[in-house]
């Protein structure tokens, strides 16, 4: 199967439909490190993110990018996930990572999950536009999702 990739944008922070909130799903900053690494692997393994299989030096790399935040996904005090984004000098936010755990996934949690993080990507000063791009390998629910919170497709130029 051919892979298709789907780039989508929100340029204002009222196009955010929210998800009813889920009781006991929170976000919560986190640090570069291990942590960060493992759940990368474990969360884009089923979906052949390329992250999943990525070298220590490449980690290294993404690990240190300065403009890069990081958020754990949690579930009633347990870790279900992880997402990151990157702040672009173009008052752009890139939402880099979204994801939940094979075994949170299917438990009503994704879409209340992606309101927390896109509304965080929202937060800094000056941002413009909050983005980011799927793949026809991520999980079947993912598109769907992002349209109904209300990101748009969008064209990069060539």
């Amino acid at each position: 199967m051919e892979e298709i990739v789907t780039q989508l944008e929100m340029t204002a922070a009222d196009q955010l439909n929210p998800a009813p909130p889920v009781d006991g799903v929170t976000l919560r900053a986190a640090e570069p490190g291990p942590l960060i690494r493992e759940l990368h692997v474990r969360i884009g393994t089923p979906y052949q993110w390329p992250s999943a299989s990525r070298s220590d030096e490449g980690w290294a790399r993404w690990l240190a990018e300065p403009a890069r935040r990081y958020r754990l996904v949690e579930y009633r005090g347990e870790v279900a996930g992880a997402a990151d984004f990157e702040r672009q000098g173009t008052g752009d936010v890139e939402i880099t990572t979204f994801g939940l755990l094979p075994e949170f996934v299917g438990k009503g949690l994704g879409g209340y999950a992606l309101t927390l993080v896109v509304a965080d990507a929202w937060t800094p000063p000056g941002v413009r536009r909050v983005w980011l791009h799927t793949s026809s390998l991520d999980h079947p629910h993912a598109l769907p999702n992002y349209l109904r919170r209300g990101f748009r497709g969008f064209s990069r130029p060539a």
